[in-house]
Formats: structure tokens, sequence, C-alpha cells
């Protein structure tokens, strides 16, 4: 697990807290998340930019995706998620 995320799991809690409540803060409108999504939404939005990263070429496989990318990847499912909920209502 710790050379999925580059550190430990708690350093991988923070990093994924600090990049959903950024996501949350620089997406407009109103998310309803706890704070245990907020952390699993950073964490997928760094999972996201990885994923995406590596499969364009832009990280290699023992570099870690970048915060900035996290952010990114963590905003592009809060609108998806967007988009899914109204769907549903």
């Amino acid at each position: 697990m710790e050379q999925i995320f580059g550190g430990g799991i708690v350093w991988t809690i923070f990093i994924g807290l600090v990049a959903g409540l950024l996501a949350r803060a620089l997406k407009p409108g109103n998310d309803k998340l706890g704070l245990l999504w907020t952390i699993v939404l950073g964490i997928a939005g760094a999972v996201l930019a990885r994923y995406v990263g590596g499969a364009l070429g832009w990280y290699g496989p023992g570099e870690p995706a970048g915060f900035i990318a996290s952010v990114v990847g963590a905003i592009v499912l809060l609108f998806l998620y967007g988009a899914l909920r109204k769907k549903k209502a």
C-alpha cells in the first residue's frame, strides 16, 4: 500500500482530506459530503490522477501523481457525482 501512495496510510488519509477539502472549496455549488466522504474523494482523486497521468505518460511507475493533479482528479469526481445525483433526482 505504501508503494501506491508514496507514504503510510495516515499520510494518505491526510493528503486525501486536504485534496478533498480543496476540491470542494474550488468547485462551485453545495456538495453535501461528510468528512469521511471528503477523504475518500481526495484519495479517489489521487488514484484517478495517477491512472490518467500514467496512461498519458505524464508520470512514471514510481513517481507520485502530484498534489495538484490529485485535487483536479477530485474536482472531476465531484462534477461526476453532481451529474449523477441530478440525474437520479
